[in-house]
């Protein structure tokens, strides 16, 4: 019969200390994860989508719930992408084709836990807030998304016109199609 692990070397006060120590950092470490992840998480900003029917696809978000709502108790928020972007352009195609080739665009509005985005780099300045109200948002879905469209075109369209350089490099990111 031989003694076990814990018979040969009892705990000393110090290793159990440093245990301790090394769960609060555990602790600490998942609840400031959160936080820093809401602070990076703001209206306008592109993210691509982690999980469920639009996985891969990018978004732009809308609005954030950094302490979540009565019914979803988790940080999370309105992302508006696009579920199905634009078809290729060329140089050489007339303005027709061009646009006739960017109305096949079909956009997605859709609450989703933070954990499930992605944050990139990019912002754009598309103005979303006015198109997307929370109260509209259950009746109206449909003609919000019908807006939402409008709006995604017509930046996709005048993207020479955006005012700073990052918003541009934000849109023409945006527009891009997820290399993968």
């Amino acid at each position: 019969h031989e003694p076990t692990q814990q018979q040969r070397n009892p705990p000393t006060p110090s290793s159990l200390s440093c245990r301790l120590e090394e769960e609060k950092k555990t602790e600490t470490t998942t609840t400031t994860t959160t936080t820093t992840t809401m602070a990076i998480i703001k209206s306008g900003k592109v993210v691509i989508v982690l999980s469920g029917r639009f996985a891969g696809k990018k978004g732009v978000v809308v609005k954030t719930f950094d302490d979540g709502t009565a019914d979803k108790r988790f940080s999370h928020c309105l992302v508006a992408g696009i579920a199905r972007g634009p078809r290729k352009v060329t140089r050489s195609m007339s303005k027709a084709k061009v646009e006739k080739r960017s109305k096949c665009m079909k956009p997605f509005l859709k609450y989703m836990n933070v954990r499930h985005v992605f944050p990139t780099r990019y912002t754009v300045d598309m103005d979303l807030k006015k198109t997307v109200a929370d109260e509209d948002l259950a009746e109206n879905k449909v003609e919000i998304k019908k807006n939402l469209k409008k709006i995604f075109e017509e930046r996709y369209l005048n993207q020479k016109e955006v005012t700073s350089e990052k918003k541009a490099a934000g849109s023409a990111y945006f527009f891009q199609k997820l290399r993968f």
